[in-house]
């Protein structure tokens, strides 16, 4: 576990913002909008609560992250270089030939990947069979689940969600980033998912709801979910979508983008700012 301290943390939020522009480039086409959402989660993770180091990688009773909303990989990949996985320098290579950062996470090529994601709905499935995984080899690791709320769409992450109930997977922690959009609109305009924590709470999850954005509050939830035994945990982050580049908040057109020269020296100086 590592330090609690909330300045520390907001700060590493903010080097994993920077991180995902200098991924994302000027004039290259880019998943901007849900990286930056769930950068102020995926900070806590990586700088508080995981059990995690790049000097033993295959650690059997690390913790594991899937980050089932693949395409926001830039925020993975920056919190990975400002851990030590592999060089910063590496960031500013993301998406080119031979590169080992491509547009979603993959095993093979990036150290720190657990497994290959994009493919909406299934990375539930899978942090499901790591937590059984780790259940059967009697290993105390936790599997944190990040997806997007677009993703509930998906029927296969019901199943996982019946199923991860049954088996009594408290080790499974499932983090909804919940900004509301997706890439062509408002969710609720294109499959209104209705109440996501009280959906959760009807399969038997233990269920929290915060401000995904409330540094203090993330590491409250986080630290609660270990108190929970027998039951999954699900926490609904409520986000927004482009935190922290003013032109950018709740624009679904940001969803997938490229930044022009002049828009990328803005989002560096509201980053800067925050």
């Amino acid at each position: 576990m590592g330090n609690r301290d909330i300045v520390y943390l907001q700060e590493k939020a903010k080097i994993i913002r920077l991180g995902i522009l200098e991924a994302l480039g000027v004039n290259n086409k880019g998943h901007l909008g849900g990286s930056m959402s769930v950068a102020d989660v995926v900070a806590a993770l990586y700088f508080y609560k995981m059990n995690h180091s790049p000097d033993r990688m295959h650690d059997s009773d690390r913790d594991r992250f899937v980050l089932s909303k693949g395409h926001s990989a830039l925020a993975q990949y920056a919190a990975l270089a400002e851990c030590g996985y592999f060089s910063k320098s590496e960031l500013a290579k993301t998406k080119t030939l031979g590169a080992m950062l491509q547009g979603h996470p993959e095993r093979d090529y990036t150290p720190g990947i657990e497994c290959n994601t994009g493919s909406l709905g299934q990375g539930l499935s899978i942090g499901l069979g790591m937590a059984l995984g780790g259940k059967l080899d009697g290993r105390d690791y936790k599997v944190y689940v990040i997806l997007g709320d677009g993703e509930l769409g998906e029927g296969q992450v019901w199943e996982a969600v019946t199923a991860a109930n049954f088996y009594k997977t408290d080790n499974l922690v499932a983090i909804i980033d919940h900004n509301k959009l997706q890439a062509t609109g408002p969710i609720k305009e294109c499959i209104d998912i209705g109440n996501i924590g009280a959906k959760f709470s009807a399969f038997g999850w233990k269920t929290f709801e915060i401000d995904g954005h409330d540094m203090e509050a993330i590491v409250d939830a986080l630290d609660e979910v270990d108190k929970v035994k027998g039951v999954p945990c699900a926490i609904i982050a409520h986000t927004v979508k482009g935190k922290g580049v003013s032109f950018a908040e709740n624009v679904p057109g940001f969803h997938n983008g490229a930044l022009n020269a002049e828009q990328f020296k803005q989002a560096k100086l509201d980053i800067s700012n925050m």
